[in-house]
């Protein structure tokens, strides 16, 4: 029979080297503000709920600003907006390094895009006087916003009526925004869309899931798919062979991009299949520090042992697109922190070095890297969403990687509401007031979720017309680290010297899940595209006729 430990038994979880209750604690605390649509009104501008650093905003300018005057005007505004609040503004790269003022970043891709930081300080950090409020980058904006208008009702003919998209748009600040905050996540994690995280009901003392009251007097049915046995991360068991991959040269594998938490270990994702490491002239693409949900599952929040929400969420979709593209290489690439959080500036950084690779790539360099889709399962709401009133940092980029040819795939969100959210409805869909309009590029497709039955749309998935199309995403069955969580069986009773107990709910030891989300919808239809593009041809094709390869494919996918 088993016997009871001597000594207490190790965690489970391991943690990075050196990891202490300091970098727990300081990863706990998402360093981000909700907009309050009321501080800093600006007439006509009719704002909403958002997530943003505090400290930050993001300057940009398209291929209409050879010169960078544009650019250079609005940095200026930004400047002047921040020390009538008695801050000071500091230029950097959208990967954080400085810029000297002055100086510009170079140009990205096709889109000509440029894009930058500008970071609010204290005067007192640069040697002046104290500020009398920490910096706020909502408050800059609608100030810059606000000079704008006066200016141009000033200047307005008797009785003209302005709109506020067109007077930004005129005065070129259309392109200064925040620097949002994106969730990945399957349903019920998004930390800005529910109470504390770290104060949830002690798991011990939930009701069993399976012995659930009446289900009309429930308090939210959306949530029901959160929770194991109604589509929350479990384990499951697989009793199948793994995906049939075939033998061929790897330069006529299709590449598909995963922008999420990395990817784990895993029989199914060997190093031949999976990257983890891509680079661009020696640094990585993403991030690359030790607190790696794909390894660690328990980094952050109280010592309960839980396994973290997101912890083996890019494993997850990775083992989605194996099974629906088996013969596809995938590039697994950390946008995402182990709270599900990734900064945007920090996400245009990666699409500035996946345009250079495909470049590079397309150019025929060896430094470069093929990409055909990417996978994004990631999004947030823009406070403003109309033309004239957001930042086309984000779009131009996309835009630019799929003038390059490349497939872009975004899961739609799990909220339940028909809000658009970015990058999902970036594209121009039918009745969009984006002012986006359609252009030669390859594809975008903005993914809503189905239930396991395929043709009934889940109820906690995003919908709208921005939604361009739905696939299975509740009770998905995929891939997931070995993790062991502190969630325990309900109940054991060794006999005859057998371990019995009920399934540990957080028992991953076997290698699968089921798991929901949109976040599992947007790759399979990633992976189906990937799988219907076919073998790569010996022969190099123009851009154009990978454009055209692209639209045709994507159209016959959705059709089926």
């Amino acid at each position: 029979m088993p016997t009871r430990p001597d000594e207490p038994r190790r965690s489970t979880n391991p943690q990075p080297k050196n990891w202490s209750w300091r970098d727990r604690a300081r990863g706990s605390v998402i360093a981000a503000t909700t907009l309050d649509p009321g501080t800093e009104p600006v007439t006509g501008v009719d704002a909403f709920q958002t997530v943003y650093v505090p400290h930050r905003l993001l300057v940009s300018t398209g291929s209409d600003d050879t010169d960078g005057r544009r650019m250079t005007n609005s940095l200026s505004r930004v400047r002047e907006a921040a020390e009538a609040f008695g801050w000071d503004a500091v230029w950097e790269t959208v990967g954080g390094s400085a810029l000297p003022d002055g100086s510009l970043p170079e140009p990205t891709g096709p889109s000509g895009a440029r894009v930058m930081r500008v970071r609010l300080v204290s005067r007192e950090d640069v040697g002046g006087d104290p500020s009398p409020a920490l910096p706020d980058a909502w408050r800059v904006l609608q100030r810059v916003r606000r000079d704008a208008l006066v200016a141009a009702r000033r200047n307005a003919k008797p009785g003209e009526m302005l709109e506020p998209g067109a007077v930004m748009r005129k005065a070129g600040i259309d392109r200064v925004g925040l620097d949002h905050v994106l969730t990945v996540g399957p349903v019920g994690i998004n930390p800005f869309m529910k109470t504390n995280p770290f104060m949830k009901t002690n798991p011990f003392m939930k009701t069993n899931p399976f012995m659930k009251t009446n289900p009309f007097m429930k308090t939210n049915p959306v949530a029901e798919y959160a929770e194991c046995g109604a589509g929350g991360r479990q384990p499951v068991a697989w009793i199948g062979a793994a995906p049939r991959r075939r033998k061929m040269p790897k330069a006529h594998r299709r590449v598909v991009a995963v922008l999420d938490t990395g990817a784990g270990e895993h029989s199914w994702l060997p190093d031949e299949i999976v990257t983890r490491d891509v680079r661009l002239d020696g640094q990585a693409v993403g991030l690359d520090d030790a607190a790696d949900p794909e390894v660690y599952p328990d980094l952050y929040g109280p010592l309960d042992g839980e396994i973290d929400p997101v912890a083996g969420h890019g494993t997850f979709i990775a083992g989605i697109i194996r099974q629906a593209a088996p013969d596809a290489d995938i590039l697994a690439i950390r946008v995402a922190d182990a709270l599900g959080v990734v900064e945007e500036s920090g996400l245009l950084r990666v699409l500035e070095q996946l345009t250079e690779l495909v470049q590079r790539y397309q150019s025929g360099r060896t430094d470069g890297q093929r990409i055909d889709v990417i996978s994004m399962s990631l999004g947030y709401y823009h406070e403003t969403p109309e033309d004239g009133l957001f930042t086309r940092d984000l779009y131009d980029l996309i835009a630019g990687l799929r003038a390059l040819g490349v497939t872009v795939v975004v899961s739609a969100g799990n909220d339940a509401i028909d809000r658009p959210t970015f990058p999902a409805s970036l594209w121009p869909w039918p009745g969009a007031d984006n002012g986006i309009h359609p252009d030669g590029g390859a594809p975008h497709v903005s993914v809503g979720a189905l239930n396991p039955d395929g043709w009934t749309t889940a109820l906690f998935s995003n919908v709208g017309p921005w939604v361009r199309t739905y696939a299975t995403g509740a009770s998905v069955v995929s891939t997931i680290p070995a993790f062991e969580g502190g969630l325990q069986p309900s109940a054991r009773d060794d006999e005859y010297e057998l371990f019995r107990n009920t399934i540990g709910p957080e028992d991953f030891r076997g290698g699968f899940a089921v798991w929901s989300g949109t976040s599992f919808a947007a790759p399979l239809v990633a992976g189906w595209i990937a799988d219907a593009l076919g073998d790569v041809p010996d022969e190099s094709v123009p851009v154009e006729q990978t454009i055209e390869v692209s639209r045709l494919t994507v159209t016959k996918v959705l059709a089926d």
